[in-house]
């Protein structure tokens, strides 16, 4: 088909635009066919050429699936024994009983009842009036009877828990929930979702914090992790802390090794010099005279960042233009010093994946992001292409066999491992990028090998990447966060979430204790619960 004129469309009746579009619409489309068929015989032609001069197939990179390391080195997987199910546990929580007649002929006898438990659900609007009582004092005071525990705003702590529970743990979007609330006969707008759902948090904000704060204190191990995050239109990201007893989101504007630091401090704004601040800024090469002139000040405690940087200011430490930048060292060796005052990760190993903003106090190397540098190597040979799939077998059999020691630790195994580890990593194939990626991982010795040293915690950071999981969906369903109501309730709500399922509670539970709804099963505060299970 010819290109039209554009001048000569001009005047033309609308059947025949129409006709005109429609024959342009069907050529685009041929067109692209013929280019979809033309990239697919360019494809097979490549791949051709390649089998011809003895290369490798091309490389997918719709996505980088994992190695498999983990499942592999795991117990033999066989078939299950399918597991029968039992009793249902809810027959004591009746909650209304009926009988249902039957129609018998004349002369039947009556022979009992067959029981059957029917569970349901009972969603409907409800809308109540409250005639609170006022009285008038003979001073003159006005006493107006308050309103039961959990109403806000006009709103019932029912209908917050089921917003609350919906958005966090169903990953329902508020258009979504204003549509539902709706339909079941609940007059309310998106914006007065929005409001329950980040407003009058409060208690649970107080009660995440501490959640943060006991985790760090008795942990004996955390893994951490962190996934982009939008918030106002900014790039930012999102930061997350656990281990098998709790979890903690935080979101900020960057991910260095300062935002990090904010974040274990759980909430204290202080800066300290102590031993522990002072042993963090020589560990990171600080000019010993700087070293010398905070330890030398009689000032160790600063209340908050302000008071600190004109503490640095009257020492002359920002004017220093020396390498490492002086007054980021000391501030981090300050945010770790208070770290340490406050009795959080006393004697715990953080395990990542290797960022470089959680390199800080007794850290361990995850071994599955390790072996997943080998992984993801693209050979351009056979010769290479075993090269790599024979390191990759050594260190699966050396992280299976770690994973052993793990279950019973041995000293003289832990020194084979040890030598081992080293003629693994030592090792020299000629293919130049593996033996210079195995000696990177070799120079990550004692990281990757921490757990010889302590055989409590895990060899990987799966548990991160499942609880960061939710963070991610989330995401992807509501998009990013504006207001910082908004982005501190999202963190502070999912981080309850999944600290309730570690440690065995109902989310909808513990949100109807929290709200104060009346007859609901007492949940103890989590805090506690975190402080019980490390004693079990």
């Amino acid at each position: 088909m010819l290109e039209p004129d554009i001048d000569s469309l001009k005047g033309l009746p609308l059947g025949q635009l129409r006709d005109v579009v429609a024959g342009l619409v069907s050529e685009v489309r041929g067109l692209r066919a013929e280019n979809s068929a033309l990239k697919a015989e360019n494809r097979a032609l490549k791949d051709e050429v390649a089998s011809l001069k003895g290369l490798p197939p091309r490389p997918s990179f719709k996505s980088s699936k994992p190695s498999g390391m983990e499942k592999a080195t795991g117990p033999a997987a066989g078939k299950r024994k399918r597991r029968r199910r039992g009793a249902k546990r809810d027959g004591e929580q009746v909650s209304r009983e009926v009988v249902v007649g039957a129609q018998a002929p004349a002369g039947s006898r009556f022979k009992g009842y067959e029981t059957i438990l029917v569970r349901d659900l009972v969603l409907s609007a409800e809308v109540v009036r409250y005639r609170r009582e006022r009285w008038v004092t003979p001073a003159g005071q006005t006493i107006v009877a308050p309103l039961p525990a959990g109403i806000v705003g006009g709103w019932g702590p029912n209908l917050r828990r089921f917003i609350l529970a919906c958005h966090a743990q169903g990953q329902v979007t508020t258009e979504r929930l204003t549509a539902l609330l709706t339909g079941i006969g609940v007059q309310i707008s998106k914006r007065q979702v929005v409001r329950l759902m980040s407003d009058h948090l409060d208690a649970l904000a107080r009660e995440e914090r501490e959640v943060l704060r006991a985790g760090l204190a008795t942990a004996r191990w955390i893994t951490v992790d962190d996934t982009s995050a939008r918030h106002a239109n900014t790039d930012g990201y999102t930061t997350q802390i656990g281990d098998n007893r709790f979890t903690a989101f935080r979101t900020g504007p960057s991910k260095s090794r300062a935002a990090f630091l904010t974040t274990l401090r759980a909430g204290h704004g202080d800066h300290v010099i102590n031993d522990e601040a002072l042993a963090y800024m020589r560990g990171r090469n600080l000019a010993g005279s700087v070293i010398d002139r905070l330890a030398g000040a009689p000032q160790k405690l600063f209340g908050d960042g302000a008071a600190w940087n004109r503490h640095l200011a009257a020492l002359g430490i920002d004017q220093l233009e020396v390498t490492p930048d002086p007054v980021r060292i000391a501030t981090e060796g300050a945010m770790w010093g208070a770290i340490r005052q406050h009795g959080l990760l006393a004697d715990a190993v953080i395990v990542s994946d290797g960022a470089g903003q959680f390199r800080v106090g007794e850290h361990a190397l995850c071994w599955v992001h390790a072996e997943r540098l080998v992984h993801k190597l693209v050979p351009a040979n056979p010769q290479q292409r075993q090269a790599v799939e024979l390191v990759r077998q050594l260190i699966w059999w050396f992280y299976r066999d770690l994973k052993s020691w793990q279950k019973e630790p041995c000293s003289r195994r832990a020194a084979a491992l040890r030598a081992r580890f080293d003629r693994i990593f030592r090792r020299r194939t000629g293919y130049v990028l593996l033996d210079r990626l195995l000696v990177r991982l070799h120079r990550r010795k004692s990281e990757l090998l921490r757990v010889l040293e302590r055989p409590e915690i895990p060899l990987h950071t799966n548990g991160s990447e499942n609880d960061i999981r939710a963070f991610v969906t989330k995401r992807k369903i509501s998009g990013g966060t504006i207001s910082d109501a908004g982005r501190d309730a999202r963190d502070i709500l999912l981080g309850l979430m999944k600290t309730c399922m570690k440690l065995g509670v109902s989310f909808f539970i513990y949100l109807g204790d929290r709200l104060g709804i009346p007859n609901q099963a007492p949940i103890a505060p989590l805090p506690d619960l975190i402080r019980n299970a490390t004693r079990t």
